[in-house]
């Protein structure tokens, strides 16, 4: 035993816990020895409410300073044979049983009562675990290493602050600023951080956030929680003020500033920001530090730690390559006043319009390495380079493995194989922008110009550290690359050159996003499918994906690596995971799809589906094999209900249904002429109770054949969705739109068009009830609402697209609604007749975050021109039409030089003051990817009889369309209204 060496010099400890001080008759004790501690049932003995311990006497004196006190000196207790403790039991039963030389383990859950006892009682080696434990469990880096709760370290910091004690502080402070960014978005309890936690927290250099994005909502979201404590504060120590001060406002993303201009805490900083953003962009990048004069630059330097992750820098158009590099210098060289001539003086010219053969002398900068970074995203920073951005990564970020480089309209697709020279180990790029309205299959084209422009631009940047173009397209021999997932969606430079380079280079790809890439041919895309045998996931939608594609997935692999059943060979079907064929003539003139069927009935492991808008008929779906659909679009399709309640009953893990627009829906079947299918066991009424009874859907797109019933049968399935699109030719009714909130309390998005029936209670219930509703659009909507319908509070509403459901809107209804909507980034108003120009500043004063703005047919609202909207600084995409012949003639130029993201604008010749437009260059352009210009015509369409006469109204007639790609303009004209 462990106090067999100590004699029999015994003292009752007469243990009390400070809860248990009942009277005498209803005591319940029981007597323990210290020396038979290693048999203790802590259970049992803390079901007493007195405990009293046997234990030798000169153990407690050795092991204990309060002990040793009270036993070995000169008080009175020390000659007792019995003394008094109130304390809580089970901490003291612990602080005993590790004296007496017992095992004991420190957890997040025991380890502030263990200190506490430990520092009460005097026992130093248990003291000493305790911060052994706490320095570690902050200090690690190790997923799986013991977690501290938030819970317990606001206990342990208040603690810490009570007890006067020095290093507990500053290890929670350390682990808060390393933890930050996880409990400040899932923790229920980041609102009960104290404020001088929090304060030294964001002050501490181990600060880890994506964004100060991310960190200036977390504080936001803080102080919504303590408006009290804040009142407190303000009136001693401007507590608000100070702990916003540390966000460094001139990093954050222009739409995200200036969408916070209304909080009531951050309209202030809000301003500055947006003004610092302006300020910054409006000088050239070698110079864009002398913004701040002479001061320190510590609030232009990206958040960078050892631990640091994720770089988050989207939607920041003042991000330049001088920031980048700054970020990445050690924090001496933000106080260093030489910092800005050097750059200056520097062969380092981070923005030569030619900079095909500067190089950055790396040796002049003392660079440090940030090991932990493997993700980035630069979307959308359209006055950062992405080939210089790429230069200051790799040698920065050497782990670098995700680069999300959305909205780089002026990188070229050709340069990818050295975008992945330089950052070896990249295995996930998106490189995704704006999808070309002009889609062969969906649009007619009347005549279409492309016209070679000189890539040169205001906005243009040299290539650093990159070889002539004389040389990017011909290398030696390919690149072998790591990259498993590529997205170029919407890439209209992107050619069949470019994909024979990428399937030489990337020869582990296995998921790969082609969408709205017109430029590649059928046969590009069947040689890419041919060359790279591990992809599992194609998304090609809206391309000239066809037979030789289908051909190419359906033959087979010879590689015998690619074996996984004895004697079978594999196609690539076989394994596909996803496959969005959308928008694509799969069929090629005089083809019965045949070859179609024989795709589907081999690709046994799909989890994903898009043939939206084929010629998919019912024999295809019969021959689908695969039982793991999760999401499946055959809106616009030639099926039938009998076809799909077949495909439901089979994958009952679909969580993504789409099937608008399929008018045969509730026929017995379709099929390709001359050509037989199988008898269906479900009839085409069934299959809403198929779904019903099988799936569990978190989206869903009705149409055709869908009505009260329908939605009905559909309750089981939709318990849990998150949006729902009702669309022609569906009709829930009254009763199943009232029902909406109550059956699907999670939704996040409703989209109703043309047939539903809607009113003040339907819109108003919905917006009451729906919690977590951030997108609402009522398209065409019959029935009639009010200005009632708009006087609830969303607070969470994102998105609003109002289309001839609101012809009674004023600009006293649109104020309304900028109150009670008031952190919109889109909306969408047509058919708002009584609307005018004052409505503009109504919109850029209530919704100064907007970055989509459509207005259509709103009275007056353009008459005098455009000029409040150009208040809404982060707009993307603007469309105004037949809003009142005012716009200027140079609109589009002005637009693109004073919004600084503007990307997309649609136009409308009725609305031109002088007739016309004119057509930016591609200096002039700025950013801006696609410009539409629809044109009318005057038509007879009625007569009146009391006049006597035909009256003319305007119709569409065509519109041009310019889209832009990195070295192109393309104009087009169409018949369609774009």
């Amino acid at each position: 035993m462990a106090s067999s060496s100590y004699g029999d010099d015994l003292v009752v400890l007469n243990c009390i816990g400070p809860h248990k001080m009942e009277l005498e008759a209803n005591r319940k004790e029981t007597v323990i020895s210290t020396a038979e501690i290693s048999s203790w049932d802590l259970p049992g003995i803390l079901s007493h409410q007195i405990v009293n311990v046997k234990a030798n006497r000169n153990r407690l004196i050795e092991q204990s300073s309060y002990f040793g006190g009270l036993l070995g000196g000169s008080f009175s207790e020390s000659c007792l044979d019995c003394i008094s403790i109130h304390w809580n039991l089970e901490t003291l039963m612990i602080v005993l049983k590790f004296m007496f030389g017992h095992q004991v383990d420190v957890t997040s859950n025991n380890f502030l009562p263990l200190y506490e006892g430990a520092l009460y009682f005097g026992v130093e080696t248990l003291l000493s675990k305790c911060k052994v434990w706490l320095s570690d469990v902050t200090s690690s880096k190790e997923l799986c290493s013991p977690q501290v709760k938030l819970d317990d370290l606001i206990h342990i910091w208040n603690f810490s602050l009570e007890h006067a004690n020095d290093f507990i502080p500053e290890l929670c402070t350390s682990y808060l600023a390393r933890k930050f960014q996880m409990w400040a978005m899932f923790s229920n309890s980041f609102g009960d951080v104290p404020y001088n936690l929090l304060l030294s927290c964001i002050k501490h250099p181990q600060l880890i956030v994506d964004s100060e994005k991310h960190l200036s909502e977390a504080l936001l979201v803080w102080l919504a929680c303590n408006t009290k404590q804040i009142e407190s504060l303000n009136s001693t120590n401007g507590g608000c003020t100070n702990i916003l001060k540390e966000i460094r406002i001139s990093l954050l993303p222009l739409w995200y500033a200036a969408g916070k201009k209304r909080c009531c805490f951050f309209s202030k900083f809000a301003n500055e920001s947006i003004n610092a953003i302006l300020s910054l962009m409006g000088h050239p990048s070698t110079s864009s530090l002398d913004v701040f004069g002479d001061g320190d630059l510590s609030c232009m330097r990206i958040r960078l730690t050892s631990d640091t992750k994720k770089v988050d820098l989207s939607g920041c158009p003042q991000i330049k390559p001088a920031v980048l590099l700054l970020s990445m210098l050690p924090c001496s060289y933000s106080m260093d006043p030489k910092l800005r001539k050097n750059i200056k003086q520097s062969p380092t010219n981070l923005e030569r319009l030619n900079g095909n053969q500067c190089q950055i002398s790396w040796g002049l900068w003392p660079t440090l390495s940030f090991e932990a970074v493997q993700e980035v995203d630069i979307s959308n920073c359209p006055m950062l380079h992405l080939e210089a951005a790429i230069e200051c990564f790799c040698k920065s970020f050497p782990s670098l493995r995700i680069l999300k480089a959305t909205y780089f309209l002026s990188f070229k697709t050709a340069k990818l194989r050295q975008l992945m020279q330089r950052c070896p180990l990249l295995y996930d790029i998106d490189l995704t922008v704006d999808i070309s309205p002009i889609i062969p299959t969906q649009v007619s084209i009347v005549s279409s110009f492309p016209s070679t422009t000189p890539n040169v631009s205001i906005v243009s940047s040299g290539i650093i550290g990159y070889p002539s173009d004389a040389t990017l397209s011909y290398m030696s021999r390919p690149l072998l690359s790591n990259v498993t997932k590529l997205t170029l969606e919407g890439r209209i430079d992107v050619g069949d050159a470019d994909l024979k380079n990428i399937s030489e280079s990337c020869v582990s790809l296995c998921y790969l996003n082609l969408k709205g890439c017109t430029s590649v041919t059928d046969a590009g895309i069947s040689v890419l499918i041919l060359r790279c045998l591990e992809l599992h996931s194609i998304v090609v939608s809206d391309t000239s994906f066809g037979q030789n594609s289908i051909l190419a997935l359906c033959s087979t692999i010879t590689n015998s690596a690619a074996q996984i059943e004895k004697k079978r060979s594999q196609t690539l079907a076989y394994k596909l995971q996803t496959l969005h064929m959308g928008g694509c003539n799969v069929f090629s003139a005089g083809a019965n799809g045949t070859s179609l069927i024989k795709l589907m009935s081999q690709m046994c492991m799909l989890k994903s589906l898009c043939l939206r808008e084929t010629e998919l008929v019912d024999n295809a779906l019969y021959s689908f094999c695969g039982s793991s659909l999760e999401m499946l679009d055959v809106s616009d399709t030639k099926v039938s209900g009998a076809a799909l309640a077949h495909i439901v009953h089979r994958n009952p893990g679909l969580k993504i249904w789409k099937a608008s627009g399929c008018q045969n829906l509730f026929q017995q079947g379709s099929k390709n002429e001359g050509e037989d299918f199988p008898s269906s066991p479900y009839s085409c009424m069934e299959l809403s109770f198929e779904l019903g009874k099988t799936c569990k859907l978190e989206e869903i797109v009705l149409g055709w054949g869908f009505s009260c019933l329908s939605m009905e049968a559909l309750r089981p399935a939709i318990t849990t969705l998150r949006a729902i699109t009702v669309g022609l030719g569906a009709s829930l009714g009254q009763d199943a739109l009232e029902l909406l909130p109550k059956t699907c309390p999670l939704l996040e998005s409703v989209i109703l068009y043309f047939q539903q029936v809607i009113s003040d209670c339907i819109v108003i219930n919905i917006m009451e009830n729906l919690r977590y509703l951030q997108v609402l659009a009522l398209c065409y909507c019959l029935g009639e609402m009010s200005s009632l319908s708009f006087k609830c509070n969303m607070p969470n509403l994102r998105k609003l697209r109002l289309q001839r459901v609101t012809p009674w809107m004023t600009n006293d209804d649109l104020s309304i609604l900028t109150q009670n909507c008031g952190k919109l980034i889109e909306l969408s108003l047509l058919g708002c007749r009584l609307l005018n120009s004052d409505s503009q500043q109504i919109i850029s004063n209530g919704w100064p975050g907007l970055i989509s703005i459509h207005l259509e047919e709103c009275g007056e609202l353009t008459t005098n021109g455009v000029m409040s909207l150009f208040d809404c600084k982060a707009l993307e995409d603007l469309l105004l039409r037949h809003n009142g012949p005012g716009i200027q003639k140079n609109f589009i130029v002005a637009a693109a030089s004073k919004l600084p993201m503007l990307r997309k604008v649609s136009l409308d010749l009725c609305d031109a003051s002088d007739g016309d437009f004119d057509i930016p260059d591609f200096a002039d352009r700025y950013f801006m990817s696609t410009v539409k210009i629809a044109r009318c015509k005057l038509q007879r369409c009625t007569l009146d009889l009391q006049k006597l006469k035909a009256r003319k109204t305007p119709v569409h007639k065509e519109t041009l369309v310019l889209v832009w790609d990195s070295k192109n303009l393309t104009r087009t004209v169409v018949k369609e209204r774009l």
